[in-house]
């Protein structure tokens, strides 16, 4: 569940069956109280062009669209008479592009393709900021997928960089507790190297936050870390002392990160 603000009007994102869905119900009642979304709602659906919309929408869409209940419907709206719900209307057809949930978060949710055609609704502006609304979301949550990947693979070079040390740098006759002094101390090479502080330094600097250095690095310091654990974990099995490591990792994040930096610049430049 997400939520965006279209014009001082919070609108509620779900994600049904991978699609998401965008609350009619919180969309109608910008234009005016609660009360009135559900008619807003039905107004907007026996309209014989949204009823055409709908149709084609599910006939792309919806392989188990009853086709011959639509062309009922067809038929019969733009009537003084005919009135439909969504829930009727999902009933007869089988229809996937819209969606009614009760309880917390209920209502009247549609596609995202449909639920921007119902923005014309509201308004021309209204339906305009939704759109722009909705894809800074999406970027946001893609650069935050981008980020969790990113924060994975850290994790994954991370096992590959202590068996490194486990092979070269501890002896067989150490307790756990000196082995586990000497993974610290070698993740500390690392974190030196790219933030400038070790683990503790960065508790101590920051006790209000929970976790660790690693879990509030930006995607290109994650980057730069998994490329350093390689390059350590090399550097290790060669047999380089730790300070001598500890330069030239130093050396290559910074040179790194101007690289990453200078281009997520250029995009941005791109992208005006």
């Amino acid at each position: 569940m997400a939520k965006i603000t279209v014009q001082n009007t919070e609108i509620t994102i779900l994600k049904l069956e991978e699609q998401d869905y965008i609350s009619l119900t919180d969309m109608a009642s910008a234009k005016g109280n609660d009360s009135r979304s559900a008619d807003v709602i039905k107004n907007w659906i026996r309209n014989r062009y949204t009823i055409e919309f709908l149709g084609t929408w599910e006939v792309i869409h919806n392989p188990d669209f009853k086709v011959v209940e639509f062309d009922h419907f067809r038929k019969s709206a733009g009537l003084p008479s005919f009135v439909l719900s969504a829930s009727e209307w999902i009933e007869r057809t089988n229809a996937i592009g819209l969606a009614v949930k009760k309880g917390r978060y209920g209502g009247t949710y549609a596609h995202k393709d449909i639920a921007f055609e119902f923005g014309s609704a509201i308004s021309v502006p209204f339906k305009l900021y939704l759109i722009e609304e909705f894809q800074r979301l999406k970027t946001d949550e893609y650069r935050q997928l981008g980020w969790s990947a990113k924060r994975e693979l850290s994790k994954i070079n991370y096992l590959i960089h202590t068996d490194a040390i486990k092979h070269n740098l501890i002896p067989n006759e150490v307790t756990p507790k000196q082995a586990n002094i000497i993974y610290a101390n070698e993740a500390d090479v690392l974190n030196v190297a790219m933030f400038g502080m070790t683990a503790k330094q960065w508790r101590e600097a920051h006790p209000e936050l929970k976790g660790n250095i690693r879990d509030y690095a930006t995607v290109n310091e994650l980057i730069c870390l998994s490329n350093m654990e390689n390059l350590n974990t090399l550097f290790i099995e060669q047999g380089i002392p730790q300070c001598e490591r500890l330069i030239k990792l130093n050396q290559i994040a910074i040179h790194q990160m101007c690289i990453l930096e200078n281009a997520d610049s250029e995009n941005r430049q791109l992208l005006k």
